[in-house]
């Protein structure tokens, strides 16, 4: 069974979501661990993310300068 891809909206509302039960101290010690490791998969998929829209951004700035 595959994974669905979360949407960079999708990872960014658990991040908050996870950060917000951290902050409440509503999880178990047996939790944060694997929580902790839910937020740094999140946080590197959203850089990725954005770095590959900043690229794509780019290209397409310069094909519009290059048709100038």
């Amino acid at each position: 069974m595959t994974k669905k891809k979360l949407t960079y909206n999708e990872a960014v509302s658990e991040i908050e979501e996870i950060l917000q039960q951290i902050e409440n101290e509503e999880l178990q010690v047996d939790e944060l661990s694997d929580k902790v490791k839910r937020v740094n998969t999140l946080i590197k998929s959203c850089k990725d993310k954005l770095h590959k829209t900043e690229l794509e951004v780019e290209k397409i700035l310069n094909d519009i300068e290059e048709q100038k």
